[in-house]
C-alpha cells in the first residue's frame, strides 16, 4: 500500500488551464473518490496520476516518491477503464495473465494469482470465456481482477460503472466496497455520480473547474458544504435555496425574504449569530429531508426547530417516500414526505425546518458562513 500526495498541481492543454492548482494528501489505505461534473478535470488529475498525462507545473508523489517523469509500468498502480479495456481474442484468464506475463512472472506465480482474484471476485467458472460471452457486470469484475492480479500499491478506478444499468451498478458498487474492505488498498476512484462518492468514499474531493472544492469525509461534505456549489452537487435532490437576512437581535433569527406574505422567522442556533451579522444578508440552504410534515412531537427531539406554511404545487410519489414541491417566499423549493404523510396538489401545508441542519452562505462568495 501507498500514500498519495498531489501538491500545488497545474495542467494545461495549449493555452486552456484544466488543472488550476490542486492539492490532495491521500493516506495510505484510504479510498478517496474524485466526484465533479463533466469537464471539471477529475479524469485528467486520474490520468496524471496514473502517468498517462504529463504535469504542467507540481509534484505527484506515491509515498515518498515523486513520479513526474516515471512511466506508468514503474508507478506500482493498476488502473480500471471505464470501457474495460480487454483483450477480445483472449480468454479471460489471458486477459488476467496477460500483464503478468509482459512482465516475465513465472507461470506458477501466474496461475496462483488468477486463482487467488478469480476466487475473491468469484469469477472461476468464466477463465475460459471470451469476453463476447461476458455480460457487463462479468466484464467489469475481470477488468478488475486483472487489476488485482498485480497485488499494486495503488489503484486507480476511471467511472468503471457508468456503462452498467442502474440495477447492476448498485450491485457492482457493493462489490466494489465489499473488495476494498477486504483489500484496504490505497484507491482512488473516478465518477460523476454522487450517490457513488457518498457510498464508497472515505474521503470525498469535490472538484469543479479545474478545483478542488472540498475534501473532507461524505458527511462533513453532506451537512457542511464547504460552498454553494457542493451543497447543489452533493444530495439528490439538491439542497434548496432561498435568500434571507439575519436577525441577531434578542433571540437570533435568520428572515426569509417576503415574497408575497408575511416574512418566515426561523430560529437560529446559538452561535451562529452575533450583533455584527445583524441584517446581515445570507443565503439559507436546507436539504428536502429536513423540510417535512410538521408534526408536534418533532419539537421535542430537534431544539431549534421552525415552521413555514407553503401551498404545495406538485407531487412526485417515489414508492420509499414523496418528494414535494411547495413555494416558499416566491421561489419551488423540495420537501420530502412520508407516503402515507403526503399532501395533496393545492394544499397549504405546515412544514417543519430542522434547523440544526441548515447552512447559511454568503451570497457573494457564496461559501458557507
Amino acid at each position: 500500500m501507498a500514500s498519495l500526495t498531489i501538491q500545488s498541481l497545474k495542467k494545461n492543454f495549449g493555452s486552456v488551464p484544466v488543472l488550476k492548482g490542486i492539492d490532495l494528501e491521500v493516506k495510505t489505505g484510504e479510498f478517496v473518490v474524485l466526484v465533479g461534473p463533466s469537464g471539471c478535470g477529475k479524469s485528467t488529475l486520474l490520468a496524471i496520476i496514473a502517468g498517462l498525462e504529463s504535469v504542467t507545473e507540481g509534484q505527484v508523489k506515491i509515498d515518498t516518491r515523486v513520479v513526474n517523469t516515471v512511466p506508468p509500468k514503474d508507478r506500482d498502480i493498476a488502473m480500471v477503464f471505464q470501457s474495460y479495456a480487454l483483450y477480445p481474442t483472449m480468454t479471460v484468464r489471458g486477459n488476467m495473465m496477460f500483464g503478468m506475463e509482459s512482465r516475465g512472472v513465472p507461470k506458477p506465480a501466474r496461475e496462483k494469482a488468477v486463482a487467488r482474484v478469480a476466487e475473491l471476485l468469484q469469477i472461476e467458472s468464466l477463465l475460459d470465456r471470451k469476453p463476447s460471452q461476458l455480460s457487463g457486470g462479468q466484464r467489469q469484475r475481470v477488468a478488475m481482477g486483472r487489476a488485482l492480479v498485480r497485488d499494486p500499491a495503488l489503484f486507480l478506478f476511471d467511472e468503471p460503472l457508468s456503462n452498467l444499468d442502474a440495477k447492476l451498478r448498485v450491485e457492482m458498487r457493493t462489490e466494489i466496497k465489499k473488495l476494498y474492505q477486504r483489500l484496504g488498498k490505497t484507491t482512488i476512484y473516478v465518477t460523476h455520480d454522487q450517490v457513488e462518492a457518498m457510498t464508497l468514499a472515505s474521503r470525498i474531493a469535490v472538484m469543479h473547474q479545474g478545483l478542488v472544492q472540498q475534501f473532507a469525509e461524505p458527511r462533513t461534505v453532506y451537512d457542511r458544504p464547504a460552498n454553494m456549489f457542493v451543497a447543489s452537487f452533493m444530495g439528490s435532490p439538491s439542497m434548496n435555496f432561498l435568500p434571507a437576512q439575519i436577525n441577531a437581535s434578542g433571540s437570533p433569527t435568520v428572515v426569509l425574504a417576503e415574497g408575497n406574505g408575511e416574512p418566515n422567522r426561523l430560529p437560529l442556533p446559538k452561535g451562529v449569530a452575533n450583533a455584527d451579522s445583524d441584517h446581515r444578508p445570507v443565503v439559507f440552504g436546507i436539504r428536502p429531508e429536513n423540510l417535512t410534515r410538521y408534526d408536534r412531537r418533532q419539537a421535542e427531539d430537534i431544539p431549534y426547530l421552525g415552521t413555514i406554511e407553503a401551498p404545495v404545487e406538485v407531487v412526485e410519489p417515489t414508492g420509499a417516500e414523496t418528494m414535494v414541491v411547495v413555494r416558499i417566499a416566491g421561489r419551488e423549493v423540495i420537501a420530502r414526505f412520508e407516503p402515507n404523510a403526503a399532501p395533496a396538489v393545492g394544499e397549504k401545508v405546515k412544514l417543519a425546518v430542522d434547523m440544526t441542519k441548515a447552512c447559511l452562505f454568503d451570497p457573494e462568495t457564496e461559501m458557507l458562513i
